[in-house]
């Protein structure tokens, strides 16, 4: 695995630690929603204070487009931040200028300033290098927290490590020693469960996949995308026929990898999409005249988890069906609760990400027994798809 400078490689005493977090969390009226971002962050910003530095928090938050918009203002995030970090958090203004200036130098060794939206400003999406000196005046160390922001070359993700000595949050570490684990370095063999409603969403992540892992499962609405190019008529299923050759050429590439794919040979059907609609099993060859396929039937089920426990590695993106409604959830959850459960065992490592799959996870109450579950969509999958992400190769030693 590559190496990364990490919050014990420097000490930080006395430091000003222009410290990059994620903290695009959902709001409504004013409040936080959903804190799981925020607390990531909470392990690096305890040990920064812990060793004595300034903890100067970066962040974006939404799209404001290189302008001041106040409904996109950090400042809403303060009092939910202070509240779970256990301590005050001030607030600047600005993230560059007099404004910051003057709330930076207002800290004590341990204290913590959220500095405003980087994205108030044009320079950040454009990683300006002008934009990331007047960041860097208020630092003399940067450090990357924000995993789910590392696809972007952004002036506080890439811009800012190239002019002050650039380290990995504990958050970062974790998510690249995790991926590391599963992609990177892993155990064989390697199944990988991709789902979701698209195959042309996913082609990199599937075609980086075949060469890489040992068996792949492929579920949700893409499958049916295999079956019909491997001509099953899959009836009123979601399907992108215009891909079967596409789908034909990453079943022959896979085959010449020596990966072995894994497609549904049985569907839950339902005539419409909705919570518990009439449906019933059917085997792929035999889908009724008029019916789609919203989840992987019983058999398939059995063969992802056999998949599962041959496996000594697990990278999983997308649910097997439309799992957002009952009964259309039962292949996801019987196959999360399977790998949640040879986990827990210590007879597989498992890496889950992307947004449908966190939620999925949740829903099959199982986030909290797989190895790691990043919260990082974008940056998640393009890691996936074998892309250099830019906020971590400028970390590299």
């Amino acid at each position: 695995m590559t190496s990364f400078n990490t919050l014990d490689d420097i000490d930080l005493t006395g430091k000003r630690v222009l410290t990059r977090v994620d903290l695009n969390v959902p709001m409504e009226n004013g409040r936080v929603t959903d804190t799981t971002r925020i607390e990531r962050v909470l392990p690096t910003i305890r040990d920064i204070a812990a060793k004595g530095g300034k903890v100067v928090l970066l962040a974006h938050f939404d799209r404001p487009k290189g302008k001041v918009v106040p409904e996109m203002s950090l400042a809403g995030v303060v009092s939910t931040l202070s509240e779970l970090l256990g301590k005050n958090v001030s607030f600047g203004t600005d993230c560059i200028g007099p404004m910051a200036e003057a709330a930076v130098s207002a800290l004590k060794n341990g204290d913590v300033v959220l500095l405003e939206n980087t994205r108030f400003h044009e320079g950040e999406e454009k990683n300006d290098p002008d934009f990331a000196k007047a960041l860097a005046a208020n630092g003399d160390v940067f450090v990357n927290d924000a995993f789910s922001a590392a696809h972007r070359a952004h002036a506080s993700t890439e811009g800012l490590a190239h002019l002050l000595p650039a380290l990995a949050g504990r958050s970062m570490q974790a998510e690249l020693e995790a991926l590391n684990a599963a992609l990177g370095a892993p155990r064989h063999p390697v199944v990988a469960i991709v789902g979701g409603a698209k195959v042309s969403t996913k082609l990199d992540l599937l075609k980086n996949l075949v060469s890489r892992v040992d068996m792949l499962v492929i579920g949700g609405g893409m499958a049916n995308t295999f079956l019909a190019a491997q001509g099953h008529d899959v009836q009123k299923s979601l399907c992108e026929h215009d891909l079967a050759e596409t789908a034909r050429d990453i079943l022959k590439e896979a085959e010449k990898q020596n990966c072995r794919i894994i497609l549904p040979v049985d569907g839950l059907c339902a005539r419409e999409f909705k919570a518990h609609a009439e449906n019933e099993v059917a085997a792929i060859n035999a889908i009724q005249q008029g019916t789609m396929i919203l989840d992987a039937g019983p058999k398939s089920v059995v063969e992802v988890e056999k998949a599962l426990e041959e496996a000594a590695t697990l990278v999983w993106n997308g649910p097997l069906g439309a799992f957002e409604i009952a009964p259309f959830d039962t292949a996801t959850v019987a196959a999360a609760k399977k790998a949640a459960a040879l986990t827990k065992a210590g007879k597989l490592i498992s890496v889950a990400g992307g947004g449908d799959t966190v939620s999925a996870m949740n829903h099959a109450g199982v986030a909290d027994d797989l190895t790691y579950i990043s919260t990082a969509g974008g940056a998640f999958l393009e890691w996936m798809e074998g892309k250099e992400l830019p906020g971590v190769k400028v970390l590299e030693r």
